[in-house]
């Protein structure tokens, strides 16, 4: 298990699929559960260690940045602005992470998701510490990105191309990474972002490189916990009747906000 936690969250994207609601409010920022999906994701991390922050900003930054300063003042956060938010994508903000955690153990997550702080504390409990949070699903669609693993739990392939038939789920877009795999991912984003200009790609494409490379990636399925990403208004719908219907601690919020 790791010690201290450093995590990157990326927070750039406009989220055109949830407008109205995203016409003036940044995506994680909107609330579920009566808590907002970034707050609700920090505080989980808080639960679990964090001590250091780094967020990548882009559509209404400013909004973000000031929420996330108010909810925790006392939090060590770098905020990396991405102006060019509109015409690039997860793998290009995550790119933009490197003279922060090159060369770290980190962990990285998407600032949209809704999970338990268990989901990440089964990476942290994980023996294989290059992995990534795997939801079994059967509802499966062309639009997840879809994880085939071999019978050890290895990443074999990554990405919405991976049929259906062969996928183990889904990957919801949380990962740990050790310090030497942070450095290939780094210098993977280099190739592909940077030489090769693949900005509007996701980092998944990133990982697969590194994968047919060689880099062990495991995915670690955690079963019933809840995890889910929201996309759409009837994900923001189907995570409200989630959280409504449960009675965890994690559920209503009060994990606010374990600063020390």
């Amino acid at each position: 298990m790791v010690g201290a936690v450093k995590a990157v969250i990326l927070a750039a994207g406009a989220s055109s699929r949830l407008r109205p609601l995203t016409d003036e409010m940044p995506k994680g920022l909107l609330s579920i559960g009566g808590v907002p999906m970034l707050e609700r994701s920090i505080s989980a991390l808080l639960g679990l260690g964090l001590e250091e922050l780094v967020l990548v900003t882009g559509y209404l930054g400013d909004k973000v940045r000031a929420a996330v300063n108010a909810w925790f003042p006392g939090l060590r956060v770098h905020f990396v602005h991405n102006d060019e938010y509109a015409t690039t994508n997860n793998a290009f903000s995550l790119r933009m992470t490197r003279p922060l955690v090159h060369g770290q153990e980190f962990f990285l997550l998407d600032s949209d998701i809704i999970f338990e702080p268990e989901v990440v504390g089964a990476l942290m409990k994980s023996p294989h510490p290059d992995c990534l949070v795997l939801r079994p699903a059967n509802d499966l669609t062309d639009e997840e990105i879809k994880v085939q693993v071999d019978p050890h739990g290895r990443v074999l392939q990554i990405g919405k191309h991976v049929p259906i038939p062969v996928s183990a789920g889904e990957s919801v877009g949380i990962e740990r990474f050790t310090a030497a795999t942070s450095v290939v991912l780094f210098d993977t984003l280099d190739d592909r972002v940077g030489r090769r200009g693949f900005v509007r790609e996701y980092y998944e494409a990133s990982f697969q490189q590194m994968i047919d490379g060689g880099v062990e990636l495991r995915a670690v399925d955690v079963g019933s916990l809840y995890c889910t990403e929201i996309d759409t208004l009837d994900d923001l719908a189907a995570a409200e009747k989630a959280l409504a219907g449960a009675n965890d601690r994690w559920a209503s919020g009060s994990t606010r906000h374990g600063l020390t």
